[in-house]
């Protein structure tokens, strides 16, 4: 705030409401995974916006978007390489003893609950796809 980027301010603001807002929903205190998720959530709705106002042909909404997302990705933990996911899934798979794609959900929430937002749901669920066929 004292920096006047507005933003920065403003797209924090919007985080912080969404966060209040699922804690009030919940009625518990979320821990960093519970922000994190709702971090990437929230991500993924300017991405649907950016494509949204793609097709509306509106250039100051798409770059207002990017620009949010930038600030919101500083807040979250660095993202997995796709060598070490891939490691990841396999070790998972081998421990789990999974065969084939009907063993995809357990392996899917496994390593979910190991990569706590370093990988998104849509990438764990790519690799594990590929590995099980």
């Amino acid at each position: 705030m004292r920096a006047k980027d507005d933003l920065r301010r403003r797209t924090i603001r919007m985080v912080l409401s969404s966060i209040k807002l699922a804690e009030v929903e919940k009625r518990l205190t979320l821990d960093d995974s519970g922000i994190v998720s709702i971090i990437q959530k929230e991500i993924k709705n300017r991405r649907e916006s950016i494509q949204d106002a793609i097709r509306a042909n509106r250039t100051d909404l798409v770059s207002s978007n990017e620009d949010e997302i930038h600030v919101l990705e500083g807040f979250l933990p660095s993202p997995l390489s796709n060598d070490e996911l891939i490691n990841l899934v396999k070790s998972v798979i081998a421990e789990l003893n999974a065969k084939s794609l009907i063993d995809m959900g357990r392996v899917i929430r496994e390593v979910l609950s190991r990569v706590q937002g370093k990988a998104s749901g849509d990438q764990v669920s790519q690799v594990a796809r590929q590995l099980l066929q």
